[in-house]
């Protein structure tokens, strides 16, 4: 019985989202890290990209395979405020983002 792809997608998001806590959490331990760039994962595209590499086509032409598929889909973020040391860490932005981003793994668990 093949129980560990039974969960498909959902498995796939929870990796995905427990990743994206780690990247934020990196983000506001290094708040007063001078240079230190803050970084976001950008969910929907990594999840797109993971879900479009297990499809199966019928034709070469019907999907389309970026070079960005193989990314951890991380980026660096703009910073409303730029610190005059180069660090574009947002306290309380990051720390509104990891909520969110936790409150979503729990509601992913559930």
């Amino acid at each position: 019985m093949k129980f560990l792809g039974s969960f498909g997608l959902h498995e796939k998001a929870l990796a995905l989202k427990s990743h994206r806590i780690s990247v934020l959490s990196k983000n506001i331990a290094n708040a007063d890290t001078p240079s230190f760039k803050a970084k976001d994962v950008d969910f929907r595209r990594v999840l797109k990209n993971a879900l479009a590499s297990e499809l199966k086509t019928t034709h070469t032409n019907h999907l389309t395979h970026s070079s960005a598929s193989s990314s951890n889909g991380e980026y660096y973020t703009v910073p409303f405020n730029p610190s005059i040391d180069g660090n574009t860490v947002e306290i309380s932005v990051e720390q509104a983002k990891y909520g969110k981003a936790a409150a979503e793994y729990q509601a992913s668990l559930r």
